[in-house]
């Protein structure tokens, strides 16, 4: 073997052991990190939705009521979402996955994490950019910024809905959220209040001993032993950076 080959094999083996050896780093997302992006809540004081009720449109019996103002409904948003782009907090997440192994989980149903390019998401909630059908739950299809109307069917021939968990129904992805959690070696949260379940529940399932982070500028009342960072989503990501080179 020459000089070449065994240097380039010793490096190889190097950069193989320090993938593996990556700190596993969990990051819970929710809507503030997304409102620098002009990404509306839709939700005023009042509990309305730009004048619904949140059942209105926001529930499955919202949507046998009354599907095409649902669907108007989430068609609007798609709308936004298109016209938004990721802010400095979502590519400062990406950025972090040179030095973690990185796992995004994310109440927002929008894709600016995606187009972010972080590369390892998990969405509670679902995701704006799909539909799903009513007929068959698993049946789900990619449409981007497509709207949806009533009369759009699925391969089954059964009527499109957005892939988004709505009131009152099973939010399925926390099961695959949680054994994450568990393995989490760091875990953060940035954007979210800690107080919508079962989102919520999940830093209870990150162990004792891993750091927690959370970035807010209202930071909750959390009974953790928990960092705080009271900062917007763009500028807490830059504190959050440098204090995980310790860490690292």
């Amino acid at each position: 073997m020459s000089d070449y080959e065994a240097i380039n094999r010793s490096l190889q083996k190097n950069l193989k052991i320090q993938i593996m050896t990556k700190k596993k780093l969990v990051i819970l997302t929710g809507a503030g990190i997304s409102a620098e992006s002009g990404i509306q809540t839709f939700r005023g004081s009042d509990g309305l939705w730009e004048g619904h009720d949140i059942m209105e449109v926001a529930s499955p019996e919202g949507f046998e009521k009354n599907p095409e103002l649902v669907l108007d409904f989430y068609n609007q948003r798609r709308r936004q979402l298109k016209t938004v782009k990721p802010n400095a907090a979502h590519i400062g997440l990406k950025a972090l996955e040179e030095d973690f192994d990185v796992t995004i989980i994310t109440q927002n149903v929008d894709d600016l994490h995606e187009r972010g390019k972080s590369t390892n998401i998990l969405h509670l909630h679902g995701l704006l950019t799909q539909a799903r059908s009513t007929f068959d739950p698993e049946l789900i299809t990619d449409i981007g910024y497509k709207d949806i109307n009533w009369g759009d069917m699925c391969s089954k021939n059964s009527q499109l809905r957005p892939h988004i968990v709505w009131f009152g129904e099973e939010v399925p992805a926390i099961f695959e959220a949680v054994p994450i959690c568990k393995r989490a070696d760091i875990f953060a949260v940035i954007g979210t209040s800690m107080i919508v379940y079962p989102a919520a529940s999940l830093i209870n399932y990150v162990p004792i001993r891993s750091p927690k982070f959370i970035i807010d500028p209202n930071i909750p009342d959390l009974d953790y032993n928990i960092t705080c960072i009271p900062e917007k989503a763009t500028v807490g990501i830059e504190v959050l950076q440098r204090k995980l080179k310790d860490l690292r």
